[in-house]
């Protein structure tokens, strides 16, 4: 078995040296999370490995079951690997760059073809290995499975929820409350005065007002 490009042997001692360009990706779902705890983890790994941070690339408040087009440091990273800006991709985990088989087995075909490597810590996993390159398959594998539970239980909720009478999506509003609005529509000339007046939310009074004026 070759040796990974970003590892060369000392000539005298035969020990492993490595000299890698490492690329950091965090994300997180929600605005309301952060990825500190991912970065200072990543840091940590890196100053035992010898690694050579040379960029990061955060998306803050973005699911991972959307593509690339909707992750734009996700799409950033991938191009600047292309160009050969860095040796290999480090992230906390698997579930952080997706939860698609198909977009993550595209994912790590794009990053083969550009000789970059893949390094995930909680699977504690490189993909410059045949190993490691099996292993990633099967993550994605899981993490698919696990989304479509996900999936699952919030549509078996809903069927629950509709056997018991509950109405589902956004309440309505009542004939007397639209007609307020559109009486402090006419008064004040402007949604948000009028949703005010009405006492009702703004995006509300908006698709009121287009509904009636259209």
């Amino acid at each position: 078995m070759g040796v990974p490009k970003h590892v060369f042997r000392n000539l005298w001692n035969g020990t492993a040296i490595v000299s890698n360009k490492v690329a950091l990706y965090l994300r997180v779902s929600t605005d309301g999370q952060t990825t500190d705890n991912q970065r200072i983890e990543l840091e940590s790994v890196a100053r035992q490995r010898g690694w050579d941070i040379v960029a990061q690339y955060d998306d803050n408040g973005v699911s991972g079951a959307k593509g690339r087009q909707h992750r734009k440091q996700f799409d950033a990273m991938i191009k600047a690997a292309t160009r050969g800006e860095f040796d290999m991709i480090a992230a906390w985990s698997v579930d952080r760059l997706g939860r698609s088989l198909q977009d993550l087995v595209s994912f790590l075909n794009e990053l083969q073809s550009v000789g970059c490597d893949l390094y995930l810590h909680q699977q504690a996993l490189d993909t410059s290995t045949p190993a490691g390159r099996a292993m990633f398959s099967m993550c994605g594998v899981f993490a698919e499975f696990e989304r479509s539970m996900i999936q699952e239980r919030v549509k078996s909720g809903l069927q629950r929820a509709r056997a018991k009478g509950t109405v589902l999506g956004r309440p309505r509003v009542s004939a007397s409350k639209r007609q307020s609005l559109m009486k402090a529509y006419k008064e004040v000339g402007t949604v948000r005065g009028a949703a005010r007046l009405a006492k009702v939310p703004v995006a509300t009074a908006s698709r009121i007002i287009k509904e009636e004026t259209a």
